[in-house]
């Protein structure tokens, strides 16, 4: 059961063997305007659901065939990066150590509190979000450094290390001029317009360049 929103809306795998659950948190959620692509299967889950979407899991932690504890896992050793809100009827704190531990991002009892399965799935989507934006980020980041030539990438460790052009001419063996022109060039193939940024941006990857 899908509930109405826009497409570009975040989606919640819903994952639960009982149809009656998955209709009414189906309806729930989509309350707060969130599409839902509701499975009764665990295993098809597994082999369907589209890793590249943007939300959030809400798995049922007992299930025939595969229990959610045992799903989680799958989803953690393949890298899966939404965020897993568990649900489960029969809740020991054993259980619920076991899925903190393991990666789930909230651990709740049916029957669920609405606002609380709905502040934690809100919770759970703009984590995501977040995390999925820093990751874009990160690989725009590693595109543009990837553009930078061996000299410029030695340019860039100096600067992010704080030396002046004078003093990096120095340790180069190159012209103020040089040094000055690879500065340009760094700042425009990394579209910084300013150290801050560029320092921001980019410190990490100069760093793992020098250490390599």
């Amino acid at each position: 059961m899908t509930a109405p929103s826009t497409p570009q809306s975040p989606l919640v795998h819903l994952v639960d063997d009982d149809a009656a659950v998955r209709d009414s948190l189906a309806l729930l959620i989509g309350t707060i305007g969130l599409r839902v692509q509701a499975w009764e299967a665990p295993q098809r889950f597994l082999a369907e659901f589209d890793r590249a979407a943007v939300g959030a899991i809400v798995l049922d932690v007992r299930m025939p065939g595969i229990g959610g504890l045992a799903v989680l896992d799958r989803l953690i050793a393949e890298g899966v990066d939404q965020p897993v809100v568990m649900l489960t009827g029969h809740g020991t704190v054993e259980m619920c150590r076991r899925a903190f531990k393991a990666g789930a991002a909230e651990f709740l009892e049916k029957p669920v509190d609405d606002e609380q399965l709905l502040e934690a799935l809100q919770n759970a989507v703009r984590q995501h979000v977040r995390s999925r934006e820093r990751s874009q980020a990160d690989q725009a980041a590693r595109r543009r450094y990837a553009q930078l030539s061996e000299r410029e990438r030695e340019v860039l460790g100096l600067i992010v290390a704080g030396l002046s052009n004078k003093e990096i001419a120095r340790a180069l063996t190159l012209s103020p001029r040089t040094v000055e022109t690879h500065r340009a060039n760094v700042f425009a193939k990394l579209g910084c317009e300013s150290l801050a940024q560029l320092i921001r941006g980019y410190a990490a990857l100069a760093e793992e360049e020098g250490a390599a």
